[in-house]
């Protein structure tokens, strides 16, 4: 008789992910708003629709970059085993893409501009707060939406 590796709770997860995604990103947006501009010429419809809109796109690049490492290194077993290169490689592709579309949005678009107080990248002039974010919250994430999904800890399955 053959067995089969344990599956994941993959849906569930999944779901939890995306909101915890869209709850750390929202208070991750409003922390970092003193860090552009926008925080003291905007008014505050202006702040509010900019934190809005800016946690609602990083939802979406957070289930993209989740969906493309998947699609790359996920296993049918996933979340229960092979779990660790897929956050990896989503939370490379989100920071990945952070730091190309801040830079193209700050230097090539001029939609929006960081404060003095904004600490950049040398070299690329990108702000480190939005790269910080995408190397933190994600795995954050991940860690409230397993625990939310009832999932073991993973020192124990190794």
């Amino acid at each position: 008789m053959m067995t089969q590796a344990p599956r994941g709770n993959w849906l569930g997860l999944l779901r939890w992910y995306l909101a915890a995604s869209a709850v750390l990103h929202l208070g991750w947006e409003i922390l970092q708003l003193p860090l552009y501009t926008l925080w003291r010429t905007g008014s505050r419809a202006d702040m509010a629709f900019a934190v809005f809109h800016c946690s609602a796109g990083d939802v979406m690049i957070a289930a993209l970059a989740l969906l493309a490492a998947l699609l790359i290194l996920g296993r049918s077993t996933w979340p229960a085993q092979h779990e660790s290169p897929v956050i990896a490689a989503a939370v490379a592709i989100g920071a990945v893409y952070t730091v190309y579309s801040e830079w193209l949005n700050t230097v090539v678009r001029k939609s929006w501009a960081y404060a003095d107080a904004m600490p950049l990248l040398p070299g690329i002039g990108t702000g480190l707060a939005p790269l910080l974010q995408w190397l933190l919250v994600p795995p954050l994430d991940y860690w409230v939406a397993r625990k939310l999904c009832g999932l073991p800890d993973r020192r124990r399955n190794q």
